[in-house]
């Protein structure tokens, strides 16, 4: 009686179990990993080149990724949650200031079409009533208060998983070529004669829309900075970073660069608040239809939905790396899926045609 049946069946279930234990084991650095294999994937050209500069040294050209990520990602990352610190401490001593003097509401807000008398209106019987002022802060403080804490905790855990994905990409960069080989060689064993082709749709589709996330929210974080530092925006770093997350989100800057057109129209400077909108329309905004087609190559960006489901559920499931971890996923998913069904696959592009 032939057990080789039996056999293959053990033996594909220790590998299951087997598996299964050791992403148990590594799931709280799970997603620094996946963040920092990401990064090596996308950056792979480069670290080649830049070894065979440095004349074949793995381990020297390995360091030099790894600082130069750290000196972009994880530094500024830094910077900014202490920045973001101490801007909240700013901005609850001045609420206290200014709850100690005599409020109204800016004349701008009168203004406003349809609503500006009636919220004038509410506004001054609200500042006028220190009780009513204080009882509105006391139902505004907690949730405010919960969210800030949430939003620290999700800030620190980001920089700790930077701080731990740049650990990770060296011993990627540095050993890459050796566990390529490891998994080209797993994945032959389950995919045979399609191992390769899954090969390059995963590797497209990663560099594809990490390029096209990274780079894109780098672009608009740059253009929104020299904005808010031509208008006299204050916290113009705190406020370039945010540029730099919600940008990963669909329709996110615009709230950031309109908050701040906001802030310019309530200080009175209405020419700037003017100069501010323009620009965020027609050069932060725009630049997401620009700067995106020409960094992505060899594929497009995910359908709105999946966009907004893998930002999302990336925090949720990975904290902030997930923001670029969670998309990034769904595309792979979403490249293989269309390959496996042979229908035209909307993420890698083929001879170089667009979608």
């Amino acid at each position: 009686m032939d057990q080789r049946p039996g056999r293959n069946t053990t033996r594909a279930a220790a590998v299951i179990l087997l598996t299964l234990g050791c992403l148990y084991v590594l799931r709280p650095f799970l997603a620094a990993i996946l963040f920092a294999a990401a990064v090596v994937i996308s950056s792979w050209p480069l670290y080649l080149r830049l070894r065979l500069r440095m004349r074949g040294r793995r381990t020297l050209a390995a360091l030099t990724m790894t600082l130069t990520l750290t000196l972009l990602v994880v530094i500024p990352l830094a910077l900014v949650a202490w920045n973001l610190a101490d801007n909240a401490a700013a901005a609850f001593d001045e609420l206290r200031r200014l709850g100690a003097g005599d409020l109204h509401p800016p004349p701008w807000i009168r203004g406003l079409p349809l609503v500006g008398e009636q919220l004038a209106t509410y506004l001054d019987e609200l500042l006028a009533s220190r009780d009513r002022m204080m009882d509105l802060a006391r139902r505004l403080a907690e949730p405010a208060r919960h969210y800030l804490v949430a939003g620290g905790i999700v800030l620190g855990t980001g920089v700790v998983q930077m701080a731990l994905a740049a650990f990770v990409s060296f011993f990627f960069y540095r050993d890459g070529e050796a566990l390529k080989a490891v998994i080209d060689g797993a994945v032959r064993r389950i995919m045979n004669e399609e191992a390769g082709a899954v090969m390059d749709t995963v590797a497209n589709t990663v560099r594809g829309v990490m390029y096209g996330l990274l780079g894109t929210a780098l672009a608009q974080a740059l253009v929104a900075a020299i904005g808010f530092a031509i208008a006299g925006v204050p916290a113009v770093l705190l406020l370039s970073v945010l540029v730099f997350v919600s940008s990963l989100i669909p329709v996110g800057p615009p709230v950031i660069w309109g908050g701040a057109a906001v802030w310019l129209f309530a200080q009175g400077s209405t020419g700037w608040g003017i100069f501010m909108l323009v620009w965020g329309f027609f050069g932060i905004s725009s630049v997401d239809n620009v700067v995106r087609p020409m960094l992505i190559s060899h594929g497009s960006s995910l359908p709105f939905l999946l966009t907004l489901l893998g930002v999302l559920g990336g925090v949720i499931a990975f904290g902030f790396v997930g923001l670029f971890i969670g998309p990034t996923l769904l595309a792979v998913g979403y490249s293989l899926m269309s390959g496996w069904t042979h229908t035209r696959n909307p993420i890698v592009k083929q001879d170089g045609e667009g979608t």
